[in-house]
């Protein structure tokens, strides 16, 4: 069983512990160091200034019913266990934490035209890039003591990524089985019937749009999310899954890694949970991003 955002506000608030409230990123010593685990689905901790939610260990099934509309060849259903919990971030990686934290160019320059701000998503940015910016996040973290032993910054795995995006539900969204316009950033028609509106028609800030279950927000449009994963056409089950296997091409003999979560010019379908897409790892894009995770070995 899997505790929701709403139990952990509650044991949050009947401890005496302001809702909404984030560990401290307290420095990780030789000795005594405090655990660095979560105790329940959506406690938030801080690291670096970047705020994560906890993901617990747990079961799920991932992909899509036969009958959810929009479901593709390659979303058929697998039982998934993960057997470690981890910590995702909030919000997508964004354009002030890219320079903070990594200082290197992005593909080509980000503009007002697909969005522009500190507090908006980074694109333009590859696979390669995204990993390079996990790598730097982990030395500062770990150099800073914020980091124990044994914790790396990574993308997360197609597994995890779904997982938290899920948050405990079953249905083609966090939000329900339709995508309201006030629900996610996205261009084009809503899911199954949802409430239309204007389309912000590029990248908009993080937290415009509510949380998912896990504190979690823009797991469903604005920017797609890299993932650690190579595509393959049928999902990874099984206990912990991780494709992340070197040279393995998927069937038509491409080599592609995976990208989840829809976005800004992409209609609402295209922001299910199950939904997934694949991209050359060299190539990067106005519209594709990625968020971190916290993860143990």
């Amino acid at each position: 069983m899997m505790l929701t955002r709403r139990d952990v506000l509650g044991s949050l608030g009947a401890a005496g512990i302001g809702l909404g409230a984030s560990r401290p990123a307290t420095p990780f010593g030789a000795s005594q160091a405090p655990s660095f685990t979560g105790d329940l689905a959506g406690e938030t901790r801080e690291i670096e200034g970047v705020r994560f939610c906890w993901c617990p260990p747990g079961k799920f099934t991932m992909g899509s019913p036969a009958g959810e509309t929009g479901r593709r060849a390659d979303e058929a259903q697998v039982d998934v266990t993960l057997t470690k919990g981890f910590w995702m971030a909030a919000c997508e990686t964004t354009q002030g934490e890219w320079r903070r934290l990594h200082g290197a160019p992005t593909a080509r320059p980000l503009t007002e035209t697909f969005g522009l701000g500190d507090a908006l998503p980074v694109y333009w940015v590859s696979h390669i890039d995204a990993e390079a910016f996990c790598r730097a996040f982990t030395d500062k973290a770990r150099a800073a003591g914020a980091l124990p032993a044994g914790w790396a910054c990574r993308l997360p795995t197609e597994a995890q990524w779904e997982y938290a995006c899920r948050a405990g539900t079953t249905t083609a969204t966090a939000f329900g089985d339709r995508l309201d316009r006030a629900d996610a950033n996205f261009n084009g028609a809503p899911l199954n019937g949802g409430s239309d509106g204007p389309s912000a028609g590029k990248a908009t800030r993080g937290r415009i749009f509510r949380a998912n279950p896990w504190g979690l927000h823009d797991m469903h449009g604005n920017v797609f999310e890299w993932c650690r994963d190579w595509y393959h056409a049928q999902l990874p089950g099984g206990v912990d899954p991780d494709v992340e296997v070197k040279g393995v091409a998927n069937r038509d003999g491409s080599y592609s890694r995976v990208r989840r979560g829809g976005a800004w010019n992409d209609s609402g379908v295209f922001c299910r949970s199950a939904l997934r897409l694949r991209y050359e790892p060299e190539r990067s894009s106005d519209h594709i991003g990625f968020r971190v995770a916290l993860v143990s070995p």
